[in-house]
């Protein structure tokens, strides 16, 4: 009698655990899922005009689009399906999303150029990503600025400055952003990887009053904040990329022999 409850109760948990473990490797999928989404509704109130909703959505697939790597590489469910996955959402919300996005907002009215420009964007994050699928190490920054950071500067410009541009110059100036944008994600300079920021470690308080910070300036401030953030980040690349060779022609450049993501 003793046995057969014990075997009852081991079957009992050893189901009980498969189910946790099924839970565990779905849960950064549902954040991916999310992210789609966002990008698909990105497209769609594009397509009615709401471009502000368009921006604002582009930023919830980045902020998605960040918490389901790091779940799964904190509950130790990445696998290839998951990685696959990712990179398909990603063409879609940080590729597909913001590139229709510019394209209806900006420069709608330059024609085939404004069509062929939008393209550029697209084309150079899809490269972007798939130089990223096939490193295997793991790397503390990256290798060309990530598509996220890329959709995100488009989507903090049409959140901050809402009403599309009507003179030709600030259109041309939009333009020459946008392959600029294109060009950084395909470029060889380098960007800070988030992936091995902890916040724990360190001074953790002040790792945490300064989220705390950042979270209040964009709830309140939400146009300069992410606007500032966004430029900070596609600039701070282009920053240690000339530190880099001011120390290389003072003879102090350190010797890297690793190529980043």
């Amino acid at each position: 009698m003793l046995d057969n409850e014990s075997q009852s109760r081991r079957s009992r948990l050893v189901k009980r655990t498969r189910k946790l473990r099924r839970t565990v490797f779905i849960l950064p999928s549902l954040f991916t899922v999310g992210n789609v989404f966002a990008g698909f509704y990105s497209i769609i109130a594009t397509y009615h005009g709401e471009y502000n909703r368009a921006a604002l959505a582009i930023g919830i697939a980045v902020v998605l689009d960040g918490l389901d790597g790091r779940i799964a590489r904190m509950t130790g469910a990445t696998s290839d399906f998951g990685l696959q996955l990712d990179s398909l959402a990603d063409i879609v919300s940080f590729g597909v999303a913001p590139s229709v996005l510019i394209y209806a907002w900006g420069f709608e009215d330059l024609g085939n150029f404004a069509r062929f420009s939008a393209f550029v964007f697209l084309i150079c994050g899809a490269m972007r990503l798939a130089r990223f699928n096939v490193q295997t190490l793991e790397m503390k920054h990256f290798v060309g600025m990530p598509i996220p950071a890329g959709a995100g500067m488009i989507a903090a410009i049409v959140h901050f400055f809402g009403s599309p541009p009507n003179s030709m110059f600030a259109k041309s100036l939009l333009v020459g952003m946008t392959y600029f944008l294109a060009l950084l994600m395909i470029s060889s300079i380098r960007f800070f990887s988030f992936k091995k920021l902890h916040l724990s470690r360190g001074k953790s308080h002040l790792n945490v009053l300064g989220l705390a910070v950042i979270i209040a300036g964009i709830v309140f401030y939400s146009e300069i904040v992410l606007l500032i953030i966004a430029s900070v980040y596609a600039l701070s690349g282009l920053a240690g990329r000339l530190m880099q060779e001011v120390r290389r022609l003072m003879g102090k450049a350190p010797h890297h022999t690793d190529d980043n993501a």
